[in-house]
């Protein structure tokens, strides 16, 4: 994971029409959307003014170097990234983000702390919550976890997100078995159909 950096997250615009998970607030369940993204010189970046954003997830358990690249709307980000640890089944770091750096900044940041919840914004930590075990759990007592996944879920609220809790639906974002779209570290799975799919619809 050292080996991260700002490239990692680069998407190639291949198509002019991709497939974006789309968020169904309070629902585990997402839509499997079809959006043109925006491009700037080749490349897929975030677009707030529709609230389409990257998202990716890190493997980090074995050392693959795995990256899974897609994209997400219903966040509400108009800045900065949210990561987490917490990302069912596998568990490994699921991202959401406006931009490539911030969003290599939080995955860091979780890796530095052996797993947790990060919200940065301008390249900095804006909130944090430390799970050192296994990236899932914290030895500190219930008030003051409650309180750290309060203030991480204030932060994310103060840059616009829309969500009654991001991190919770973060975590869901990755789990390939619940319908439509869904993010694993080896891409895009369509649960529908129970398998991987490009990200773009169509070549050009």
């Amino acid at each position: 994971m050292e080996s991260i950096d700002s490239n990692s997250f680069r998407i190639k615009a291949e198509s002019s029409l991709a497939r974006v998970i789309g968020v169904i607030p309070s629902q585990i369940i997402t839509k499997s959307l079809t959006i043109r993204p925006k491009i700037a010189d080749g490349l897929v970046i975030a677009d707030t003014d529709r609230d389409v954003l990257k998202m990716a997830v890190v493997e980090r358990h074995k050392a693959t170097g795995n990256i899974g690249l897609g994209l997400v709307q219903g966040f509400g980000l108009l800045a900065g990234a949210i990561a987490t640890s917490v990302a069912h089944d596998s568990h490994n770091i699921a991202v959401v983000g406006v931009t490539d750096a911030e969003m290599r900044a939080a995955v860091l940041k979780v890796k530095d702390m052996g797993g947790g919840l990060v919200i940065t914004e301008a390249g900095k930590v804006k909130a944090s919550l430390p799970l050192p075990v296994a990236g899932l759990l914290s030895e500190m007592g219930m008030r003051d976890v409650a309180e750290g996944i309060d203030d991480c879920i204030d932060a994310a609220q103060d840059l616009d997100c829309r969500l009654k809790d991001p991190f919770m639906t973060l975590s869901f974002l990755c789990l390939p078995v619940i319908p439509e779209l869904k993010l694993t570290d080896k891409g895009l799975v369509d649960v529908n159909k129970f398998q991987f799919v490009s990200l773009f619809m169509e070549k050009t």
